[in-house]
């Protein structure tokens, strides 16, 4: 056996860092573009929803880094399925980074709505970004969901966590890919989250205070 306490020690935290900072960045957009009046007020509070952008990106970029740390034990299982993961995380990431320069086009819309002469042409075009940042979001959960299926599947083939972690992976990606697939339709998949949300917490938990064990057919 073989471990790589510094590698997934580091994994184990972007999974944290990068929930604490979507669920922060998306808490202070929201309480400005969430309103029904939004327009009227978003370039008042132009400030908060670049915070919560940033945030956000930080997000992004902690995703990227979630794969890249776990390349080198993940390579060692299957090298095929350690690439697509990279390549699969950093596809969601510049799908969230679309998605979040939606609010940043608000704010500029905002600028324009009280001069202007035709609100409500101004109202659909906010619709319209706001839904284009909801499909970019939704696809990069897509992404998430189905190829870390694969990822789960290493977990669970190699033993690198206990089987009902990886389990309970392999329901959650299943359940935020059906989530997204749902919102994507129009319809509410918002309780579909809870098991990825609770997979996303336990894993790193583990990486950070277990860390893996590579078996000898895997090193």
């Amino acid at each position: 056996m073989k471990t790589y306490r510094k590698s997934v020690a580091v994994a184990g935290a972007l999974f944290l860092a990068a929930t604490a900072a979507y669920m922060s960045g998306n808490a202070l957009i929201e309480s400005v573009v969430g309103t029904s009046d939004y327009l009227a007020h978003a370039a008042d509070n132009r400030d908060r929803v670049i915070l919560g952008v940033l945030l956000e990106f930080l997000n992004s970029a902690a995703v990227v880094g979630i794969a890249i740390a776990l390349f080198p034990i993940l390579k060692r299982c299957n090298e095929k399925i350690a690439l697509g993961y990279v390549a699969f995380r950093a596809i969601e990431a510049v799908l969230l980074i679309v998605g979040a320069i939606g609010p940043l086009l608000l704010v500029a819309l905002s600028r324009e709505y009280a001069a202007s002469d035709v609100p409500g042409d101004l109202q659909a075009i906010g619709t319209l970004i706001k839904e284009g940042s909801s499909y970019a979001f939704q696809l990069g959960m897509l992404a998430l969901g189905v190829y870390s299926l694969a990822f789960c599947y290493l977990l669970y083939r190699f033993r690198l966590v206990p089987r009902a972690l990886s389990a309970l992976g392999f329901i959650g990606y299943v359940a935020l890919s059906a989530s997204a697939v749902a919102e994507l339709m129009g319809h509410d998949g918002m309780l579909l989250y809870i098991p990825g949300a609770l997979f996303e917490i336990a894993l790193p938990l583990w990486l950070i205070v277990k860390g893996v064990k590579l078996p000898e057919s895997a090193r």
